[in-house]
């Protein structure tokens, strides 16, 4: 035998062992420096179903705070491309005033809307 056909073997044999020594290890032990879950924001629930409309609850929640921040960013960014259309004299103060007014007024009512929305939950 040939010192390849050695080390090919050697692989062979490790390839087999290693998965079979990691499932044999206990699992408690891999998982030992993994934090806990949190309960959801309204509590772990009575059972099961409960615990589980909680957490749809906090998700519910996390998309409605990713709509208002989508809603902030295309506000800034018309007030953004207004302001740079000022200074090529294509737009006013006024228009950019009235686009900081109405982004605005529209921000509070989509904080509002999505507020009322989360409660009927």
């Amino acid at each position: 035998m040939n010192a390849s056909s050695i080390s090919h073997r050697t692989a062979r044999i490790a390839a087999v062992l290693v998965p079979l020594a990691i499932a044999a290890t206990p699992l408690a032990s891999l998982a030992a420096g993994l934090p806990t879950m949190e309960d959801p924001s309204r509590g772990a629930g009575s059972g099961i179903m409960q615990t589980l409309q909680n957490y749809g609850y906090d998700i519910v929640l996390l998309v409605a705070l990713l709509v208002v921040a989508s809603m902030f960013i295309g506000v800034c960014y018309h007030a953004y491309t207004r302001y740079a259309e000022i200074h090529t004299g294509r737009a006013t103060w006024g228009q950019f005033g009235l686009t900081v007014a109405v982004g605005a007024i529209l921000l509070v009512v989509g904080i509002w809307l999505l507020t009322k929305a989360t409660g009927v939950l």
